[in-house]
């Protein structure tokens, strides 16, 4: 069964949101580089990434880079 993918960018924030799959409990893990992991509490399992100053990262081309588990 594929998953749902959720996008949300928050302009004055300027934080992206992405979410995968039906919303649940979870929790988010700093990862490092104001990019923090979204956890299902239950599983443990990877749902979801939020990335802080995303427009700024953009505007200097860096690369956002996430671990595959």
């Amino acid at each position: 069964m594929k998953e749902k993918t959720a996008i949300m960018y928050d302009e004055v924030g300027d934080i992206l949101e992405v979410r995968v799959g039906k919303p649940s409990k979870a929790y988010f893990e700093d990862i490092g580089n104001d990019i923090f992991e979204r956890k299902e509490e239950r599983t443990g399992k990877t749902k979801g990434f939020i990335v802080l100053n995303f427009k700024k990262r953009m505007d200097k081309k860096e690369d956002v880079m996430l671990q595959q588990q």
